[in-house]
């Protein structure tokens, strides 16, 4: 029996077992899907408005 077959237990284990072939796509789509959905969160997200940062509105001069 090898060692192998069980989860892996350190980062270097685990790293070693999300570069392998199979794991790899699943992996690189996992993070392109989370890359995705906090992209699209954070177009979702409004603007904070402040008062002091934005001029006061022109008006035309009255004569």
């Amino acid at each position: 029996m090898s060692d192998d077959a069980g989860p892996p237990r350190t980062f270097k284990g685990l790293l070693r077992w999300a570069t392998t072939p199979p794991q790899a796509w699943g992996v690189y789509l996992l993070a392109l899907l989370l890359v995705w959905l906090l992209s699209f969160y954070a177009g979702t997200l409004k603007p904070k408005k402040t008062s002091e940062a934005s001029p006061p509105p022109a008006t035309a001069p009255r004569s």
